[in-house]
């Protein structure tokens, strides 16, 4: 007797927030395409516990948690009717969870039938993340499975199939990076924008002491560059041969050349931590550039 594989989820962290709704949108789209389940997830946790003392606050006593639980509750609802009327056929759960947001989605994304965790930025840029850090910040950082951050306003969400733009720099988590973009538009039909930024070696002299004659020949750099970026594309490009790919080598900071070449429109695709990242830090700093820094969603890869 046959029987039914069992469902895997792409997960969604909802708030409330215009970036949260952009963010259900946007997961239920790739949930239907791909044939998988949304599973939307809220967080009921007292807001004296959040920023740089939380921890040294006790929670409340219960008195104000039951309205916090009915409002979430409220929330789940909605989101679920909402999703439904979008995406009649799709698979949908609710999950309401006493706990950090961040502890909440990171204990979903540790679970074996989980794809993907998608949330809103909310503002990924604010000066109040400074102070209390940000929930897709803390995702990247520290998520086994993809994790989509989309922005305060979304161009396109449903049936668009736009473009993806994903970082090369030849380091493993910029492999997996290719491969998850790959993956990606070979489902979506879209194409593969791949941008290898490279700088003239000059530049870090100073900091690097002797460096060999041949590092200052910009054309030779733009070469090594363009060899590493290609072979990382061919590795993947085998298993995939409907994409259409496009490199696109340019002299400037990753950063940089990720974001002009990244429309509102575009997913922007990057690994956790490039090539020049130290493997202490949890996010790199073009990853975590990019994030706040993109008008469109950014998937960070690990």
């Amino acid at each position: 007797m046959g029987s039914t594989p069992a469902a895997r989820w792409v997960i969604v962290g909802v708030d409330g927030s215009d970036s949260s709704r952009y963010a259900l949108e946007w997961s239920a789209n790739q949930a239907s395409i791909r044939g998988l389940g949304v599973r939307i997830v809220t967080a009921v946790w007292p807001p004296e516990t959040e920023g740089p003392f939380g921890e040294l606050v006790l929670p409340d006593d219960g008195e104000d948690t039951a309205p916090r639980l009915y409002e979430a509750q409220a929330l789940l609802n909605y989101a679920r009717e909402w999703v439904l009327r979008l995406f009649p056929e799709l698979l949908v759960q609710t999950k309401r969870v006493t706990s950090r947001a961040a502890e909440a989605l990171l204990a979903e994304a540790s679970q074996p039938d989980t794809v993907a965790v998608v949330v809103g930025s909310r503002g990924l840029g604010g000066l109040a993340t400074a102070f209390i850090g940000s929930v897709g910040v803390e995702l990247a950082a520290k998520s086994p499975v993809p994790v989509v951050v989309l922005p305060k306003k979304h161009e396109s969400a449903r049936g668009a199939k736009g473009r993806l733009v994903v970082g090369v720099d030849g380091s493993e988590s910029s492999r997996r990076a290719v491969e998850f973009a790959f993956a990606q538009a070979d489902t979506t039909g879209a194409e593969i924008v791949a941008v290898c930024a490279w700088q003239p070696m000059a530049a870090f002299a100073s900091s690097m002491g002797p460096v060999p004659p041949e590092a200052f020949d910009d054309e030779a750099v733009e070469a090594a560059a363009r060899r590493t970026a290609q072979a990382e594309l061919d590795e993947v490009r085998g298993d995939y041969p409907d994409v259409a790919v496009e490199l696109r080598l340019v002299r400037a900071h990753p950063v940089v050349a990720l974001l002009e070449e990244g429309t509102p429109a575009d997913l922007i695709v990057v690994g956790s931590r490039g090539r020049g990242g130290f493997r202490g830090l949890l996010l790199g700093s073009v990853s975590q550039s990019v994030l706040h820094g993109a008008h469109g969603p950014v998937a960070v890869v690990h």
